[in-house]
């Protein structure tokens, strides 16, 4: 939009480098081309503005392939307006002088243009294919519907007539219904799901080969290991039986020392005996020997003694073993007999 400003009475427009600039007064031409400024008075000035840089017009439109479905196709059109006299001869590009702003609506009569013309040629190729071909893996109805876009309106009679250069033409997608859209990913998703699971099982066959692997070298480090302990059981008994030979050994001799000290400390022993035998019996004969005549020297010497002085030896040898008496009690009837036994004595 270009840009105007107000000076007593006047009006100053400034345009951009991209916008056409067309000044009438009385019918003629007074300024004509791109990036103009100038005064001009509002009264007798008819101006226009032409944009001709490029511009991308972005259309959806329905069409029907030939299996009677429908398909949405997305595209974009970029186009500029090489001829700006022809343009503003043919479509309304005349702006307000003291606004700047377009009286109608050019773009959108560009825009109606562009699109019902590549809408006709694109129903006209997407009904003669099919679903499946216009939505092939490989692209080819996205390239078929570009390029009869492309030529149709590359060969449109009507937008040379109005300056309109169409500069390229894209084609986004083509996209079924939703329901048609479902049930065509159904088989892709499915082949996907299909090769998600295969990985998935090969990956459990590797895991579980690698895991039967770690068995095997489980097990044979487990046999391995068994193996060596039998071994060390092995040497463990060997080991011990050395050491109880070499025990038994050590304790044979260590018997046979202590059998010969104890025969020989039984031999001392014996001969020690023997010796204090003979010694006691030396001397039991010898104190027999003494005794035995001690004995008949007592005994003559009693032979030859008389009896009163025996019985006065026996009463005194008598008197030496009896026990201490302190007192003797001589009851009457003692008393009585022994008195009667004195005076029986006395009487003989």
């Amino acid at each position: 939009m270009a840009d105007i400003t107000r000076r007593l009475g006047w009006r100053h427009l400034r345009g951009a480098p991209t916008a056409h600039i067309r000044h009438h007064r009385g019918g003629k031409l007074l300024h004509d081309g791109p990036g103009l400024s100038f005064w001009f008075r509002a009264l007798t000035a008819a101006l226009s503005e032409v944009p001709v840089h490029d511009r991308e017009l972005a259309m959806t439109f329905h069409a029907r392939t030939s299996d009677f479905q429908d398909v949405a196709v997305q595209a974009t059109v970029t186009y500029r307006i090489s001829d700006p006299a022809m343009a503003a001869t043919r479509l309304d590009f005349s702006i307000d002088p003291d606004t700047g702003a377009w009286r109608g609506t050019p773009l959108e009569q560009l825009g109606t243009l562009l699109t019902e013309t590549a809408q006709q040629h694109a129903l006209d190729v997407l009904a003669r294919t099919p679903l499946s071909a216009a939505l092939d893996a490989h692209q080819t109805g996205l390239t078929a519907v570009r390029e009869r876009i492309a030529a149709g309106l590359a060969g449109e009679p009507r937008l040379p007539a109005t300056g309109i250069e169409v500069v390229a033409v894209r084609v986004v997608a083509l996209r079924p219904e939703p329901e048609v859209e479902r049930a065509l990913r159904t088989p892709a998703r499915e082949q996907i799901q299909q090769e998600a699971d295969r990985a998935t099982y090969e990956r459990r066959a590797v895991a579980v080969e690698r895991e039967r692997t770690i068995a095997e070298n489980e097990l044979a480090s487990q046999i391995e290991l068994a193996c060596r302990e039998e071994q060390l059981v092995e040497q463990r008994g060997t080991n011990a039986r050395r050491e109880a030979e070499e025990h038994a050994s050590a304790d044979a001799v260590r018997a046979e020392a202590e059998a010969a000290r104890t025969v020989r400390l039984a031999d001392a022993e014996a001969t020690r005996s023997v010796r204090l035998a003979r010694a006691e019996a030396e001397g039991a004969r010898e104190v027999g020997e003494a005794r035995a005549q001690a004995q008949a020297a007592w005994l003559r010497v009693h032979a030859e003694v008389d009896v009163a002085t025996l019985h006065a030896l026996t009463g005194t040898r008598l008197a030496e073993n009896l026990p201490r008496i302190d007192s003797v009690t001589v009851s009457p009837d003692v008393l009585t007999g022994l008195l009667a036994r004195l005076g029986t004595r006395e009487q003989e």
